[in-house]
């Protein structure tokens, strides 16, 4: 079986990567995490308190007209009838530009709740009895009564407790949040990467020294092993192959975060930088669509022989 991306696919990326650079670039980020966080140190000392983050309906009404949420409608239905691939693509590149909002609850609205294919509709999704962005959503699906906001790692991502029910997961929720996993995995390795060639330590840069070496090679060891099992996972789309991609996934960004961390020094936990961003986003998405323990339980399961 092949997995190599066509031409198209190729393309597709490479055109959703600069869409989002234009729109939300890392100016536009470091922007929406001072609002989120009351303007910080400044807004501290201006007796001003932090509110929730607030959803820019024009970046997300961009993302429409993008055909990020339409990506898998059918071409009937007004969408443009692409497939779980080029879907897990577009979702790298927005775990890699860390865009936030409901993307995945969205996406998987779009062509049955009305607006939401287009971005006008913003829609959220209890999810094992969290709901991210419940106070900016126009339609949720499932049942959010009594939703309680809890106190986010991630200053983008606000969150809800409600004591619903926990149905299964939805297994292009799993694998779309892989997806984003490995967008923040492939980035927190080019970050690595740059901060070891540029920075020096006694006339040295410190990517020339084994420890500082062994942590970017085993961010990108985990990084590019999750990507083959994604990429996999949206070829097959088996549901042992998906819980694979989401553990691996999961493991590439948390890991790989942290020891991008390392790599940085104290200069990584700095609001100038988004290698925390990406550590704090990856912890919150651990908790999606099932967790990462739903998937190792369907993995084991894949896994044994069917006893007498």
């Amino acid at each position: 079986m092949r997995f190599r991306l066509t031409d198209d696919q190729r393309a597709l990326r490479d055109g959703v990567r600069e869409a989002l650079a234009r729109r939300f670039d890392g100016r536009a980020l470091r922007a929406a995490v001072e609002e989120a966080d009351g303007g910080g140190a400044a807004a501290v000392g201006a007796g001003r308190a932090a509110g929730p983050p607030r959803l820019d309906r024009r970046l997300w009404r961009a993302l429409g007209d993008l055909g990020f949420f339409a990506l898998r409608v059918p071409e009937a239905d007004g969408g443009i009838g692409l497939g779980l691939a080029e879907a897990v693509l577009v979702f790298e590149e927005a775990g890699r530009a860390l865009l936030p909002g409901p993307l995945v609850a969205t996406h998987l609205a779009a062509g049955v709740v009305p607006g939401a294919a287009t971005g006008e509709t913003v829609v959220a999704a209890v999810d094992g009895g969290l709901v991210e962005w419940l106070a900016e959503a126009d339609a949720v699906r499932g049942d959010a009564t009594g939703a309680v906001p809890l106190r986010s790692l991630d200053p983008l991502t606000p969150l809800h407790r409600v004591p619903a029910a926990r149905p299964a997961p939805d297994p292009v929720a799993i694998l779309l949040t892989a997806a984003e996993q490995l967008g923040t995995a492939g980035r927190v390795c080019e970050l690595a990467a740059q901060h070891a060639r540029a920075r020096e330590q006694f006339g040295r840069p410190v990517g020339a020294f084994q420890a500082v070496a062994h942590l970017c090679a085993g961010i990108l060891v985990r990084a590019e092993t999750a990507r083959a099992a994604v990429y996999a996972a949206a070829v097959t789309a088996d549901p042992a192959d998906i819980a694979a991609a989401r553990i691996l996934a999961d493991d590439a960004a948390v890991r790989g975060a942290r020891d991008c961390l390392q790599v940085h020094g104290g200069m990584g936990f700095t609001w100038e930088s988004e290698v925390h961003l990406h550590l704090k986003r990856a912890w919150v998405r651990t908790q999606r669509a099932g967790g990462v323990t739903e998937s190792e339980e369907l993995l084991a399961a894949a896994l044994t022989p069917e006893t007498a």
